[in-house]
């Protein structure tokens, strides 16, 4: 089969507004997880939140939207992309030509707005602006309408995975020459809504969360995008390729609705065959980017798979959530752009917040941001109902 290889990158998380500022704050060692300024919840002042450093309102003007019934998720997507495309240097006619696919992952969509949405419900009987707004396909449709792109578009959305599995899909678009480019990516944004359900869950974190430490207390909400340009090798510009997507795989744990099995059947199953497609062994893996989200349950179950994949020579691997949070449908696709730059930049990048490692998995994150020339990068991403994904980004020889 074809490679497939990444050309362009945009990102916008609480790190920063864009790919440059992202990587300065991972290269010093800077986190974005603090006090919520913006979002609409009791929770703001009780909780830690990774929260992007502009308003709505303030993101509106950037981009030149006027519509009030517009989402935060929406505008946070098209700043991404937008970036993402002038990194690569698109046309307007490649961009918009129907060859260009484009596929977005989200969970939270509009239901950044649901208050109001319900709102008029009961006060309009004409309906609500809102409504169009709340579809699960709502920010590729936004995408398409303000950037006039006329290719084929999906929406993904496999809870925390869905970043993954949106680059998967575009990948296999074009591997399949149903496309000649894809533009793939994620993108949520903090709402009531999703830290009230996460809150039920009882996994958010009253403090920064420690990802694989023993005594971690939970995951910190975050917010952002993150976009990738997918090409065929032989359509990219040579100087134009940032790393080659070698592996990828989705299995499912099959278990419980929110939860691992212990034997971590679908992480090692995924790691497994991400393997095979990219044709490499566990000892060619340099740097790994975890799931790591912090909770009792994957942190315990990750650290044991990766055991079972690597033994006790697993590489410098990080949780970028114990930096940026979980930015749910947008964490695999941001952290996917993070992955990227760590290739470039030769850098491995530093989790936070770790003291002591969990009794029974006992493995140790990357502590200290440091020089790394990484051939092969493994990602991983795992999602409510099972859903286990795993990307292998390579270097471009």
């Amino acid at each position: 089969m074809a490679a497939i290889v990444v050309t362009g990158i945009g990102v916008i998380s609480s790190l920063g507004n864009n790919v440059q500022e992202n990587f300065s704050a991972l290269k010093s060692g800077d986190t974005g997880i603090g006090k919520a300024m913006y979002v609409n919840s009791r929770y703001a002042d009780m909780m830690p939140f990774a929260e992007v450093r502009l308003s709505t309102e303030d993101l509106k003007k950037k981009l030149g939207i006027n519509d009030h019934s517009i989402t935060r998720t929406q505008l946070l997507a098209l700043h991404a992309v937008k970036e993402a495309i002038a990194h690569r240097g698109l046309t307007l006619e490649e961009a918009t030509n129907r060859t260009t696919a484009l596929i977005v992952a989200s969970t939270v969509g509009g239901m950044y707005l649901t208050d109001e949405l319900y709102h008029d419900a009961n006060q309009n009987d004409d309906g609500s602006l809102y409504l169009s707004n709340y579809d699960c396909a709502s920010v590729a449709l936004f995408l398409q309408e303000s950037l006039g792109l006329h290719g084929f578009s999906n929406t993904i959305n496999t809870a925390c995975s869905s970043g993954a599995n949106a680059i998967q899909f575009g990948l296999r678009l074009i591997k399949h020459n149903l496309v000649k480019r894809a533009i793939v990516g994620g993108v949520d944004c903090l709402s009531k809504f999703t830290i009230n359900g996460f809150n039920a869950l009882n996994i958010l974190s009253d403090e920064p969360c420690r990802p694989f430490d023993n005594n971690r207390k939970g995951l910190n909400l975050g917010e952002g995008a993150g976009f990738l340009i997918l090409e065929r090798l032989e359509d990219a510009p040579k100087e134009k390729i940032l790393a080659v997507v070698s592996g990828h795989s989705n299995s499912n744990d099959a278990f419980h609705p929110s939860a691992l099995s212990d034997e971590g059947i679908g992480p090692v199953k995924c790691m497994q065959q991400a393997l095979q497609t990219a044709q490499l062994k566990p000892h060619d893996i340099d740097y790994i980017s975890t799931h790591g989200t912090g909770t009792m349950n994957n942190d315990r179950v990750e650290g044991m798979s990766l055991k079972r994949i690597f033994g006790e020579h697993i590489p410098a691997f990080i949780s970028a959530k114990s930096i940026i949070g979980h930015t749910l449908g947008a964490a695999s696709a941001v952290e996917s752009v993070f992955t990227v730059l760590a290739m470039q930049k030769r850098t491995a990048f530093a989790s936070r917040n770790f003291q002591s490692a969990d009794e029974v998995a006992g493995v140790i994150p990357n502590l200290q941001v440091k020089e790394l020339a990484i051939n092969h990068a493994l990602l991983n991403s795992f999602g409510f109902g099972g859903n286990c994904s795993s990307l292998i980004f390579s270097a471009y020889q």
